[in-house]
């Protein structure tokens, strides 16, 4: 009887243990989640303003879609290391310093965006050809982003993971130390901030470009 009334409760134990281990495990994870979540986003935003802009050049200057698809990835990494470097560069860094961080933190997870974003909008008929003021652009580029987030997210998560990727980044975007001269004037854009706006410009153009078709 005492034997098995210790069996039972070394089994009591074990189990208290797995769950205690489980939600360790589980609670540890989340910070991780919440910022691979933050990291996409910025590096999201910086691809959506880059592919805009490199789409409105293109077109105004008539070139071909290779043509504008080069210029939109290559604003697209601008942008996209511009908006990480600023924390950065607040919190003190050089130019050089900064970028070289930024670089190393942020261009797997831009060339992943990038890629399934421009393979995305090219599947998708007569969106990449449609133009601004066409409800097929901004319908194509809200499911091509949304298409490149989740492609980036686990390519962030893993990096986080191992300390690389936005960890690099992590405590400058989080404010490590005061700004001090011109430096305070380098604006701060939160993930919910950047979102907000990427959402409203979207929105934004689709409704113009539906009053434009009526």
């Amino acid at each position: 009887m005492s034997t098995h009334r210790q069996a039972h409760e070394h089994a009591a134990e074990a189990h208290e243990d797995h769950e205690a281990h489980t939600s360790h495990s589980a609670h540890a994870m989340a910070p991780v989640n919440a910022m691979a979540a933050s990291a996409t986003l910025h590096c999201l935003t910086g691809c959506a303003i880059g592919e805009i802009a490199g789409l409105i050049i293109g077109t105004a200057a008539g070139l071909s879609n290779a043509a504008t698809i080069a210029i939109s990835i290559a604003l697209a990494f601008v942008f996209g290391f511009s908006l990480s470097s600023m924390p950065l560069l607040k919190a003190g860094l050089g130019a050089a310093a900064a970028f070289s961080i930024v670089f190393a933190a942020d261009t797997l997870s831009i060339a992943t965006m990038e890629v399934f974003d421009n393979l995305v909008m090219a599947v998708i008929p007569g969106a990449m050809n449609a133009g601004l003021a066409n409800s097929t652009f901004w319908i194509g580029m809200a499911i091509s982003l949304s298409a490149a987030f989740l492609a980036a997210y686990p390519v962030n998560r893993y990096l986080l993971q191992r300390g690389k990727g936005h960890a690099l980044t992590h405590e400058y975007h989080h404010g490590a130390g005061q700004a001090t001269g011109a430096r305070r004037l380098i604006p701060s854009f939160s993930t919910a901030s950047l979102l907000g706006v990427l959402i409203a410009f979207m929105l934004g153009g689709l409704i113009v470009s539906i009053a434009a078709q009526l």
